[in-house]
Order: C-alpha cells, then sequence, then structure tokens
C-alpha cells in the first residue's frame, strides 16, 4: 500500500440525502468497515440488514435537547482530528478510550430547501445545522488521515480507491476536502443571506456569494479567456433551471445572451398574448407581439433582420411548429422557451447545431433579486431592476395626449427600453419595435442609429417610408436637452414616453408641445449597463 493511502476501519454516516446510502454502507461493510450512526440514518442502514453502532455508544451519551447534541463530543472529534502518526495524539486517544474515525459521511441539515419552502423563521433556525459543519470541517482540516464525502456524488471516488488501492488516496482526500469546505461556505452563505433579508439589511457588512458548478465552457468571451457556469442564489427560471433538448453545448456569450433574451421576454405577460425577443450581444434588436408565436417573430425580425442573424429567439409561450418553421429559416445560435411541442422539437432538431432551450416557466419581472458586478478589488451589488410599466404612474405632460393606440405602444416601448443598453431609444409601432439605439455615449446618437435602422429595414423590406413614421418612442431615462427629442420627431414618432427628471424638462416639454405630439413621464428610469 503506498505511504499516502489510508485504509478505513470505521465510517461514520449521518445524512438527509440517503440517495445510494444503504448501497454504499453494504459495500463498506462487506469490506469489514464498521459503521457508526445517528437518528434516521442509523435507522434506514439497521432497516437494510446492516450491523450499525449508534453515536452514543462511542461517547456514552444519549441524543439530548432534541438532536441538537449528538456528536459535538471528544469521542467523536477526537477519533475524526486525531493525527495517525502523532504520538501525543495516539496517546491521548488510548488515554481517553477514542476509536479513529477514518470516513465521515455528513450531509447538512437542509436549510436551503426549508427557506425556499417557505417555512416559518422558527423552522428556519432549527434547520441550521450545528455538528454537521463541525464534523465535516474536522475530517477536511485532517484530511491526511480522513476522507469526508458531503453528498452522494462522493461514493463512487471513495468506492475507487478501495477498489484500486485497499484504501483512500491522499489526492481523492484533497478533491473531497476541497468540496466539504465548499458545502460549509454555501451553506454559511445561505443562512447569512437569509438573516439579511429577515432583517431588511440591503447592505449587510459582509456579503458571501455562492455558486454550484454547472458546466466548465470552452472559454469565455474570447478564446483567451477561460470560464464555467455557476448555478447559485435564488431560485428564478431561465438558463440555470433550462433543459437542452438539443444542439451543441451552449458557450459563455450565449449563456449570456439568452438570458438576457429571456429576462426581456417575462415583461410580456403570456396571458395578454404571444410574445417574441431576438437578442444580438445582450441587446434587443427585435421585440414583437402579436396573435401568434409566428406573427409576433415575424415582427420582430423586421425590425432588423441583419442583426437577428446569429441571434436568440426568445419566446413566452411554448414554442409550436409553425414558429418553429420560420425561426430555422434564418441562422439562429438558440432559442428558448417555456416548453416546446414534440413537432416543434423535432423541426428544430433537424438543424444539428442550433440549441432548443425549455425552462418550464417565465421568471417574475417582479420579483426582487440580486445582481452582482465585479470591479477590481471589489463587487458592485444591487437589487434587480423590478418595477414594470404596468405599475407605474404615466403622467401626461404634454398638451395632447396620447391616443389609447400610443399608449398601448408607449407601455410596449418602455418595456422593451428597460433590457436595452443605456442610452437606450425605442421606436415601436403596433406592439412591435422598428428602431432599436443601443449603448451610444449620447442619446442623440441612440436616436439617430435606431431611426437610421428603421430605414434599413424598410428599405430592404421594399416599403415606401420609413417604420418610425407614426411610431412612437422610448427613452430608458430623461432628454437632457431637446435635441434627442427633435431627432425623434423628425424620424416621425408622435409620442414619447420617458422618465422625467431633467432640469430641462420644460424644453423637452415645450419642443414636444410645439411638433403636436404626446409626451407622458413614468418617474422610472432603466439604466443598464
Amino acid at each position: 500500500m503506498s505511504t499516502d493511502v489510508r485504509p478505513i476501519a470505521r465510517a461514520l454516516l449521518s445524512v438527509s440525502d440517503k440517495a445510494g446510502l444503504v448501497a454504499f454502507a453494504q459495500t463498506l461493510a462487506a469490506r469489514g468497515v464498521e459503521l457508526v450512526s445517528t437518528g434516521g440514518t442509523r435507522k434506514a442502514l439497521a432497516d437494510a440488514g446492516l450491523k450499525v453502532l449508534d453515536v452514543s455508544d462511542l461517547t456514552g451519551f444519549p441524543e439530548m435537547m432534541d438532536g441538537r447534541v449528538k456528536t459535538l463530543h471528544p469521542a467523536v472529534h477526537g477519533g475524526i482530528l486525531a493525527i495517525r502518526d502523532n504520538a501525543e495524539h495516539q496517546a491521548a486517544m488510548t488515554a481517553h478510550g477514542i476509536g479513529p474515525i477514518d470516513l465521515v459521511v455528513v450531509n447538512l441539515y437542509p436549510f436551503e430547501e426549508t427557506v425556499a419552502r417557505g417555512a416559518g423563521y422558527d423552522e428556519c433556525v432549527e434547520n441550521i445545522d450545528i455538528g454537521g459543519p463541525a464534523m465535516i470541517r474536522a475530517a477536511a482540516k485532517n484530511h491526511a488521515d480522513v476522507a469526508v464525502v458531503v453528498d452522494p456524488s462522493g461514493y463512487a471516488a471513495v468506492l475507487a480507491d478501495l477498489d484500486a488501492q485497499g484504501g483512500t488516496t491522499l489526492a481523492t482526500r484533497r478533491k473531497l476536502a476541497q468540496l466539504a469546505y465548499a458545502r460549509t461556505a454555501t451553506y454559511d452563505a445561505a443562512i447569512t443571506r437569509w438573516f439579511a433579508e429577515v432583517e431588511e439589511d440591503a447592505t449587510p457588512r459582509t456579503r458571501i456569494f455562492d455558486g454550484t458548478l454547472a458546466e466548465a465552457l470552452r472559454y469565455g468571451e474570447n478564446p483567451h479567456q477561460s470560464a464555467a457556469f455557476y448555478r447559485g442564489g435564488a431560485a428564478r427560471p431561465g438558463v440555470a433551471t433550462a433543459r437542452q433538448l438539443q444542439g451543441k453545448a451552449l458557450s459563455y456569450n450565449n449563456l449570456n445572451d439568452t438570458d438576457a433574451a429571456y429576462e426581456a421576454v417575462a415583461e410580456f405577460d403570456p396571458a395578454q398574448g404571444p410574445a417574441v425577443v431576438i437578442v444580438k450581444h445582450a441587446n434587443p434588436c427585435g421585440v414583437a407581439q402579436g396573435a401568434s408565436l409566428v406573427e409576433a417573430y415575424a415582427k420582430a425580425l423586421a425590425c432588423d433582420p441583419t442583426s437577428a442573424f446569429g441571434g436568440i429567439v426568445a419566446l413566452n409561450r411554448t414554442l409550436d411548429a409553425e414558429a418553429a418553421r420560420a425561426i430555422v429559416e434564418i441562422f439562429t445560435e438558440v432559442i428558448v422557451a417555456p416548453d416546446a411541442t414534440e413537432e416543434a422539437a423535432a423541426i428544430i432538431g433537424a438543424k444539428k447545431n442550433l440549441r432548443l432551450l425549455v425552462t418550464g416557466a417565465l421568471p417574475d419581472p417582479r420579483a426582487a433579486g440580486t445582481q452582482v458586478k465585479s470591479l477590481a478589488g471589489g463587487l458592485l451589488v444591487q437589487s434587480r431592476d423590478n418595477a414594470v410599466v404596468d405599475d407605474m404612474t404615466l403622467t401626461v405632460v404634454t398638451r395632447r395626449a396620447p391616443s389609447p393606440k400610443e399608449l398601448a405602444d408607449l407601455a410596449f416601448a418602455f418595456r422593451v427600453a428597460k433590457h436595452v443598453k443605456s442610452n437606450a431609444i425605442v421606436y415601436a409601432k403596433d406592439l412591435a419595435t422598428v428602431g432599436i439605439g443601443a449603448g451610444q455615449m449620447s442619446r442623440v446618437d441612440s436616436a439617430r442609429i435606431a431611426a437610421l435602422k428603421a430605414q434599413e429595414a424598410a428599405t430592404a423590406a421594399g416599403l415606401a417610408q420609413t417604420l418610425t413614421r407614426g411610431s412612437v418612442v422610448a427613452s430608458d431615462a430623461f432628454f437632457p436637452f431637446a435635441d434627442g427629442l427633435l431627432t425623434a420627431i423628425e424620424a416621425g414618432a408622435t409620442a414619447v414616453i420617458q422618465p422625467g427628471g431633467s432640469i430641462r424638462d420644460k424644453d423637452v416639454i415645450a419642443a414636444a408641445d410645439a411638433a403636436g405630439i404626446a409626451m407622458v413621464f413614468t418617474g422610472v428610469r432603466h439604466f443598464r449597463h
């Protein structure tokens, strides 16, 4: 046996996730490993016919205080922490009758699941594990001698070592120790996050963010950057919950753009009709509502068919065959929807590289949440922009009020502007975008670019006039001067929606009145950087 291999003579098992437990314990027992356990785990093993000691047999104390105290004892922690080739440690074990524990298999109380199902305060506190993390951390610290497993996925590595080496290797124990500390860290992160939420503390002194590896990616935004996708934080339908029905692996940029597309399409309640969002480089390049998904897709595509090539298509309803046939007519990277019919999936399946994701649900645009952005030496943390135009009070500030049709288009355009990089200008008509200007340093330039894109789309479609004639326009922030508004008026916009709040609002309103257009203020800004 290699000098770094440690045999397993005694294993302590205490788990809430009992998947694979009995088979694993049976294999250990067949190798002569003494099993020690607690509570429900011990019962499960005993019911399977296995000989298993209770922890109280080691400690000489019964479980007490509703199970709060059972493993916090020198007979347990001494057996885990003792350094095997340290004479003083060995002498202490002999003097106090402490036997070594070579394998610790522990799951933590299901705190995260308890919080997720909306349990009350006292129940959540009761599901904060104390003894479990203590044993896990002790075993991980003493990984030179002890192996630790924190979930069923670790069983295979232990059994493989036993088959090949007759004990666990140092390499395996180190890897298991890393996973163990990661588990206790994420557990503590969940607890501290919950306490902050309970206390309604938006800026706790220390923030902890955690994630579980979902997939190692080939590279990041560019081939020379390494990248991976981690799941973590609050459960929210989207790329983290999606099931990929077909297509090649998603890239870093695919995941980023798909998330942007799905968050944008979630602004459109399926009960209010089908909606489609087409995204390119995290910006919508076409958004529309229609009587059917295929109609909404056609209207969205018409906004900017050039940019839509190689884009992401997000739908707010189950993908049907008619929409699927239309989407595959041009090169598309990803389609994401709550679900897809079998016929639609078969149509997409004919395009072997096209990814089809189904999420099971739409994210709630009103839900609270946290967004994180890294900076040199730190993090920026903010609450999600969960402001929805339907909940805003729209104030008419011009002499002319918008017509009901204009008002519907204004709300639509402002919904889209929320998901366009600042400075954002969105022209819309008949519940479809007709021109989008994104990410410019000048709001005037965004208005010009959006109008130019609309003119190019009209020319490509063989239309007699630009698509912005008779449209409405949304701005994600106020117009600091009248020039941006005048550009939109020149493009043919008849109504405007914007937050307001500029020191020159009076000048902007006067320009709108002079042109005879309607304008409403929302009082809410939608910067997106």
